[in-house]
């Protein structure tokens, strides 16, 4: 006759009880930050989104005609950057990957991550000290060869400092973000994965199109989110290089171009006072309320892709 014995539970040592605690810990501090901003964002922005011209000298009618060109700039840039950079972010990281020899590889990711290091006001003054006068020449043959596509209707801006060159300048910055994440999903492509593709006679290419690209669409996708989430959010480089008007504009080349929400704070906080101040704070709810939409988007997609990803 057998009798029933209850499950012993293993003794926990105090060392492990410290992690465990300091774990968790950590990781609610992260949901209390985030709570802590978007109740400040809150209770600040408040005010403002029933503030008049009257109230508040920034605005000319009310707070939603005074942020809708502000986020039709910021989601205008960002796309642009990502539309740029994307590409060449996923064909920097395959060569990387799987094209260069090793020790070339090795001090290409070495520098793909000095790059993400490197401080925004850097990429300012190089916005508008090299790249606007070395592209200006190229936006005044787009204007007259293609102006006839809305995008690069003219008349050309006479200093380069259009919504275009800092989509350019947006991009450079993100692709070291983009480049290094999926370069790290690339490699953890299952290594029979791609030598049972070579072994059914695909070329490099098509091994790589039928199981590294699958593989890592989840992580492409995330990497994407971060480079368009660091570009929403840039502050310095767009204010410096973006010769903004404030007007809704798909035109890429003119010198009316629309300003980013970050920037319009960076550059008019300086000088607000009173209601105009949570004005800029309620503008800053709206970013926050529109990236942390992006990165939801993102997470359902990842979601939704992850059963065809190739990872199971």
């Amino acid at each position: 006759m057998t009798t029933a014995t209850a499950p012993i539970r293993a003794k926990q040592r105090p060392g492990d009880r410290v992690f465990s605690k300091s774990a968790v810990f950590a990781g609610s501090m992260i949901l209390v930050t985030l709570a802590a901003v978007a109740t400040f964002l809150i209770v600040q922005s408040i005010p403002a989104l029933f503030a008049s011209a009257e109230e508040a000298s920034i605005l000319e009618t009310d707070f939603w005609s005074y942020v809708g060109p502000l986020v039709f700039g910021t989601i205008w840039a960002a796309a642009l950057a990502l539309l740029m950079a994307l590409p060449i972010s996923i064909g920097i990281a395959l060569f990387i990957s799987h094209y260069a020899p090793r020790r070339l590889a090795s001090v290409l990711g070495y520098i793909v991550d000095l790059l993400a290091a490197v401080p925004s006001v850097v990429f300012g003054l190089w916005g508008i000290g090299v790249l606007a006068p070395a592209v200006q020449p190229l936006y005044s043959w787009l204007v007259d060869n293609m102006g006839w596509f809305p995008l690069f209707s003219g008349p050309v801006s006479g200093t380069g400092r259009t919504i275009l060159t800092a989509a350019i300048v947006l991009g450079v910055m993100v692709i070291p973000i983009i480049t290094a994440i999926s370069r790290e999903v690339f490699l953890q492509t299952p290594v029979l994965h791609e030598e049972a593709a070579l072994a059914l006679g695909a070329t490099r290419w098509e091994m790589i199109r039928m199981a590294v690209l699958p593989f890592g669409r989840p992580g492409i996708i995330s990497a994407a989110v971060l480079g368009l989430g660091r570009a929403l959010g840039e502050t310095m480089a767009v204010a410096m290089v973006l010769s903004a008007t404030g007007a809704v504009t798909f035109d890429l080349l003119t010198s009316v171009n629309p300003s980013t929400i970050a920037a319009n704070i960076a550059l008019s906080f300086p000088e607000a006072y009173g209601l105009n101040v949570n004005v800029l704070i309620a503008t800053g709810l709206i970013l926050f309320i529109v990236t942390f939409a992006v990165n939801a988007i993102a997470r359902w997609i990842v979601a939704r892709r992850a059963e065809f990803s190739g990872a199971n």
